[in-house]
């Protein structure tokens, strides 16, 4: 038996935690690309101390902002997109991805919040801290959703009650709504949390799954996108009961199509992952379209910074470096180098800068967004050095190791190179 518990309107339901004024009307919670990164201006940016595939290491809390200072550019136009609207706002029109320009217009008495990171984390670490007390086995699948296995600890006749008695525990220690979802299986059990919600509980049982999944459309089961989506339907597949009736057909496409036939009905669907481990790191920013390639080179260098103090907070040593360049007009460049190096934020900055210069491959276009990931991390014997090489990096590396404790004390911008560093006039017309 499996449990999946869903937080409802996350972002918003946090900050109702702490102000009830909130409460019956539509808010939305609306996101920025975080541009002051680039800015010479000081901004406090919290160090999170708790550890996670679903907990950034840095955090910042635009919440004490206003609406004219977080949503307002220096033109006047309001910028950001809605990342999460209350049932109340929803009732409206106002949806995730809409821009908040948009949203107003549905609902011009919208109460718009700033994000509130560091109050999400502490809420979520809060929910799985809770959450394991309870439950045998849990699997966190994102900041506000997580399995639970309730195989050989609760019956099915009592699995109702339990789930009502963890809903009002949380609502009761932590004041969050959330809907649950209970089946025999791990992903039948996150459909069926969408048919609990708002602020409900839902179980199906294994001999009624059958009749309620077939004329649920395709689209609704997590895990398919609009890609497949598009390629089943062009099997006449458009039902979740569609899919039960063509086992060959997904069959025929190897480990995808068995996995999602499997999932779809509840067949062999019953391990959670407790413990997800970090395969990349990454960070990127989306801003106004930007000619300067000097300009562009120092947001590398800056990018590179704060993703080398997630390197560093992760305890990784990555061998692959990547960058990916967008353009206006949807012009995109990307590739990546590989290295045998002990990792240290020097040579990390001067790949990136020469990885952007070698392959900024449209120079007379605009570029409007950075991504830069590191990857293929490496195990202890894998290097291969001189003498020389190693005593070099290790230098860099002691460095490096320096000023993270610097960073992690007094903030990632204690210490910058002064490439990173200009003055507020070329500041301004970026």
């Amino acid at each position: 038996m499996f449990i999946h518990l869903d937080l409802d309107c996350f972002f918003v339901s946090a900050h109702r935690t702490i102000d009830d004024s909130l409460l019956h009307i539509p808010v939305a919670v609306g996101g920025r690309s975080n541009l002051n990164i680039f800015s010479t201006k000081k901004e406090i940016r919290k160090i999170s101390s708790n550890e996670g595939a679903f907990v950034s290491s840095i955090l910042t809390n635009e919440g004490q902002k206003t609406f004219k200072e977080y949503f307002v550019d220096e033109n006047g136009k309001i910028r950001g997109i809605i990342t999460t609207s209350s049932y109340e706002a929803r009732s409206y029109g106002v949806k995730t991805a809409m821009s908040v320009n948009e949203a107003l217009t549905l609902c011009p008495h919208l109460k718009m919040l700033p994000p509130n990171y560091p109050l999400y984390h502490d809420l979520s670490q809060k929910l799985k801290e809770l959450l394991v007390k309870e439950i045998p086995l849990v699997e966190q699948f994102s900041i506000d959703e997580f399995f639970g296995d309730l195989s050989g600890y609760i019956e099915e006749d009592e699995v109702i009650e339990f789930a009502y008695n963890i809903k009002n525990k949380i609502q009761k220690e932590l004041g969050l709504p959330i809907s649950i979802g209970i089946a025999n299986t791990k992903y039948l059990s996150k459909l069926i949390t969408e048919y609990a919600k708002p602020d409900g509980v839902k179980y199906v049982s294994k001999d009624n799954i059958g009749n309620f999944i077939r004329n649920i459309p395709i689209a609704q089961f997590p895990g398919i996108g609009k890609g497949f989506q598009e390629r089943l339907k062009g099997y006449g597949i458009k039902t979740l009961g569609d899919i039960k009736n063509k086992r060959e057909l997904f069959y025929s496409w190897k480990k995808p199509g068995i996995d999602l036939y499997n999932r779809v009905c509840g067949i062999r669907d019953n391990k959670l992952t407790t413990f997800r481990e970090k395969k990349s790191i990454g960070i990127g920013r989306t801003f106004d379209c930007i000619y300067d390639r000097s300009e562009l080179r120092r947001r590398v260098a800056i990018l590179s910074r704060y993703l080398c103090f997630l390197v560093k907070k992760s305890k990784v040593n990555p061998l692959t470096y990547a960058i990916k360049i967008k353009y206006e007009s949807k012009l995109k460049s990307k590739n990546y180098i590989n290295v045998n190096t002990i990792f240290n934020e020097l040579d990390f900055k001067n790949h990136m800068t020469s990885l952007f210069s070698n392959n900024d491959t449209h120079p007379s276009h605009g570029v409007v967004q950075l991504n830069i990931t590191v990857s293929n991390f490496a195990k202890a014997n894998e290097f291969t050095y001189n003498l020389f090489e190693y005593e070099e990096d290790s230098k860099k590396s002691a460095l490096t190791n320096q000023m993270q404790k610097l960073r992690d004390k007094y903030g990632i911008d204690i210490i910058k190179t002064a490439f990173e560093i200009k003055d507020e006039k070329s500041d301004k017309k970026t």
